[in-house]
């Protein structure tokens, strides 16, 4: 596990599925109910690697650039 995706996880809100994630990795337990859904992961790099994914996903939206349109209009002349 990135330690710094293990942080971020862990900075999240309480009750956020990062942070619900994370501490399912922290207390090394491959169960985890979120949204009451449960999920058995098969190990702890598995759930590491949703972990990893998640992390990601977030980044990526931050990252994207905001897309801005102009509107031109020609003057109205006689």
């Amino acid at each position: 596990m990135d330690p710094a995706v293990l942080a971020w996880a862990l900075a999240q809100p309480a009750g956020s599925r990062a942070a619900t994630l994370a501490a399912a990795y922290t207390g090394g337990t491959t169960r985890v109910t979120f949204d009451g859904r449960t999920v058995e992961y098969r190990s702890l790099d598995e759930l590491g690697r949703a972990l990893a994914a998640l992390h990601g996903a977030e980044n990526s939206a931050a990252r994207r650039p905001s897309v801005t349109l102009a509107s031109f209009a020609r003057g109205g002349g006689a």
